[in-house]
Formats: structure tokens, C-alpha cells, sequence
């Protein structure tokens, strides 16, 4: 076992694991923190159950020396036996007491000691408050690079093109903060280049704030203050979001276990609107083998009233359902109905109908899922996920994932279909798309 691994496993150890076995090979990741990997001691034998043949001897060995474990009074080890928190607290504490630390080692000494602090302070070691927040800061975040290619038989409104072609390279950080037990603290922050310009969507590759915001967790309630994602109720689907994959800034409320609701109230983000809409949401979901659910959702706008025959509100009703035959294969569908466009009926309606089956992993190098979906993106789509499929068109999207590396996934999207757009004139309708992305998360 090499350094790395040692330290992984060491680090690992947390509240819900209690009882962890004392193998030696957590022997062995103790002597990696301490300081004493990969060199051969000539010291004594310590232990009369652990011989001098044995494959983590050495570490064994300088444990002992270091007085980190001192094992039992009739000289033995006991390697296999379990190891209690408090005893694993006193091997943290010796380990801080080592002033020849690298400072890998410390940080990593210094994450057991947030972790068994009670413990230590039970047994009259002193950690500080500085010392048990110190690992309340989480940091995620990923590096990627999306590439899409759309085509359409006649020029698109309102872009004018047949062809548009875009290369994204996004890097995201994403925040977390303990505040309290029951309050945590979320942010994304994200820039973005155009890799045919080296710069941003508007000519700037500027850090953005995404999202902040504020989540209180009491059992089966949840609460949300800020501004967050979006995702309605059937966006468990592979091909993603009917309604909206989106964000706002408001208010989130959510209850329930396996029958659970959601309300949301806000205001959605400026985007290309002059009078940002504000924003009401719904949702009544059941998740368990058989998955359903239905959704409300209600948005206020001036910009709305070219659409609504001078109205200046619309109101999005959806339903939702899916069915798991095993693990690997999950079967769903989504409707949605927006009857305040004053268009013709088929632009009030959005659906999607999809087969998953299985899905990549990020932390499972070799996984990986396809899916296959017919998809109908009209004016009860909004905001819809359109990695595949575009805003105001219907057809067939395939789609594949797969993990290359562990923290590495690949991923590609092709969607076939007709274009919606009530301007598209002289039957050339047909449109396509290509998608193809890479992600290293971190």
C-alpha cells in the first residue's frame, strides 16, 4: 500500500463508522500520518502477535516507538479486533503532540482532531474553536468542455442562421459552509470562455456568482433563502428538465419523506427580459419504485403579454411518472400544459417519454448509462433542459455517459427532429443536433 492510499484511508473515518476495525492495516495508515512510511526499523520486537515476517511489521513497530499504541499488557497487538472512538482519539492525540510533522501530515492530523473532538476534549486534550471549524468549509467543483453543433433546413428566428456551432469551457467552484447543525451555507461560482474567442459569452471571462444561498435542514423540512437552482419535478429524467432547468432568487420550502412537497416563490433571473418574471411553484412528488408527481408553476411579466394576448401572467401545469424495473432500467414520461398562450394548441403543450438505462459515476471508473427519449419542447417548456433537444422543436434524442478515469466523465448527446418555430416556413423543418462534453470533477 502506498502513502496516498494509507492517508485515504485514515482520513475517512468519521462519526457513523464507531466501531472501525483495528486491522493492521490501519496500523499501517496510522504510522503514513505519524511520519514513519517505508523505511525498515531494527528496533525489538513489541508485540508477540505480530512477527517479524508480517507485511506491516515496520509500521507496527514504529508506532510503538513513536508511543502511539502502546497494544496490551501481555504484549499483544490485536490486530483484528475493533478499535473504539475513544482509543482512536488517544492515537490522535499522540500524533498531535509530533512536532515532525510534513505539512500533509498535520492537515490531516488536524481534520481528526475536528472529527474526534469531544472525544479528545473528554480526555482533557484542548481544541480550540478555531480548530473544530476548521473543516467546516467544503470545496467542490469541476472543469469542462461542451461542445455542440445545431443545423436547420431553413434559417432559425431568431438567430437567421442553418448552422451554429459552440465550443464552452466552463471552471465551476462550489462552497459549502457548516454554520450551525442545522444551517449550511451554498454558493457556484462560475466562468466561462468561448474557446473560438478566448473570452466570454459578452467578451468578459469574469468569475460569476450563480448561485448563494441559505439551506436549513430539520429532519424531513428543508428550507431555502437566496438564489438557487431551478429543476422541476421531472428532471430525474436522463434527458433532464420538461418545465425548467433554470434558477431563481427567492424562497424554497420542502416536507415529506417519500410523499414529499415543494413550494417556491421568487423571482426568476433578468436573462434577456426587461421585466424579470416573478415566480410561484408547486409540487407534489412520490419517489420510490413507481415514481409520480404533479407540478404547478405561475409567472408574472410584462413581457409576457405578446404571447398571452395581452396578459401579462401564465400559468404551467405538469405531471410526471416513472417506473423501475431493477436497478438498471427506468422507464419515464412527463406532460406539461401552458393554456395561457393565445397560439395555436399544439405550442401550449410540452412532453418527453425516456428509457435510462443504468449511468455513469464519477467515483466508478468503467460505469456508464445510455438513454433514449422522444422529446416535444413547446410553450410549456419555458425553460427547459436542452443539452439535446432545442427550444421549440420535437424528435428523438439519444444519449451516453461514460466514466474514463475515476472524477472523469464523458458524455455525448444526439437529437434528430422537426422544428417547432411558427415562422419556419416552406416545410423546411427538419432540424438536428450534436452534443459532446467532458468533465473532471474535483
Amino acid at each position: 500500500m502506498g502513502n496516498a492510499d494509507g492517508r485515504r484511508m485514515f482520513a475517512t473515518i468519521t462519526k457513523e463508522e464507531f466501531s472501525m476495525t483495528k486491522t493492521l492495516v490501519s496500523a499501517l495508515a496510522s504510522a503514513l500520518v505519524v511520519g514513519a512510511a517505508g523505511t525498515t526499523f531494527a528496533a525489538a520486537n513489541p508485540f508477540s502477535d505480530v512477527p517479524r515476517d508480517h507485511w506491516a511489521y515496520d509500521s507496527v513497530t514504529q508506532l510503538a516507538n513513536d508511543g502511539v499504541v502502546e497494544g496490551y499488557g501481555d504484549g499483544t497487538f490485536r490486530g483484528v479486533r475493533n478499535i473504539t472512538r475513544y482509543e482512536m482519539a488517544q492515537m490522535v492525540a499522540k500524533a498531535m503532540a509530533k512536532g515532525d510533522l510534513s505539512a500533509s501530515d498535520r492537515a490531516l492530523v488536524d481534520r481528526l482532531t475536528v472529527e474526534f473532538a469531544d472525544e479528545l476534549n473528554s480526555l482533557g486534550v484542548r481544541v480550540s474553536e478555531l480548530e473544530r471549524n476548521a473543516d467546516m468549509v467544503k470545496w467542490n467543483g469541476k472543469v469542462e468542455y461542451t461542445y455542440t453543433s445545431e443545423r436547420y433546413e431553413s434559417p432559425r428566428p431568431p438567430i437567421g442562421k442553418t448552422k451554429v456551432n459552440d465550443n464552452n469551457l466552463l471552471f465551476r467552484l462550489e462552497p459549502s459552509i457548516e454554520v450551525n447543525t442545522h444551517w449550511s451555507a451554498h454558493a457556484r461560482l462560475d466562468t466561462e470562455m468561448k474557446m473560438n474567442k478566448d473570452a466570454g459569452e459578452k467578451g468578459s471571462d469574469k468569475v460569476a456568482l450563480k448561485y448563494a444561498w441559505a439551506q436549513g435542514d430539520y429532519g424531513n423540512f428543508q428550507v431555502k433563502l437566496g438564489r438557487m437552482e431551478l429543476l422541476s419535478a421531472e428532471a430525474y429524467a436522463k434527458p433532464g428538465a420538461l418545465v425548467f432547468d433554470h434558477h431563481f432568487s427567492g424562497a424554497e420550502v420542502s416536507f415529506g419523506k417519500n410523499l414529499r412537497v415543494k413550494l417556491q416563490a421568487g423571482r426568476l433571473s433578468k436573462d434577456e427580459l426587461t421585466d424579470p418574471p416573478n415566480y410561484q411553484g408547486a409540487e407534489l412528488m412520490y419517489n420510490g419504485r413507481l415514481t409520480g408527481g404533479i407540478g404547478y408553476y405561475h409567472l408574472n411579466s410584462d413581457n409576457y403579454r405578446i404571447f398571452t394576448g395581452g396578459k401579462d401572467h401564465m400559468s404551467i401545469w405538469s405531471v410526471n411518472a416513472g417506473y423501475s424495473f431493477d436497478k438498471n432500467n427506468f422507464l419515464s414520461a412527463a406532460y406539461a400544459r401552458n393554456n395561457s398562450l393565445a397560439m395555436d394548441k399544439k405550442y401550449k403543450k410540452s412532453y418527453q417519454i425516456s428509457y435510462d438505462y443504468k449511468g455513469a459515476k464519477p467515483e466508478d471508473r468503467g460505469s456508464w448509462g445510455a438513454y433514449a427519449a422522444y422529446r416535444y419542447i413547446a410553450g410549456a417548456a419555458p425553460g427547459a433542459t436542452t443539452d439535446g433537444a432545442m427550444e421549440l422543436t420535437r424528435g428523438v434524442e439519444l444519449g451516453t455517459d461514460y466514466t474514463l478515469l475515476p472524477n472523469v466523465v464523458l458524455s455525448a448527446k444526439y437529437f434528430r427532429g422537426k422544428d417547432l418555430h411558427p415562422l419556419v416556413i416552406n416545410g423546411k423543418d427538419r432540424v438536428s443536433k450534436l452534443f459532446g462534453r467532458v468533465e473532471f470533477f474535483f
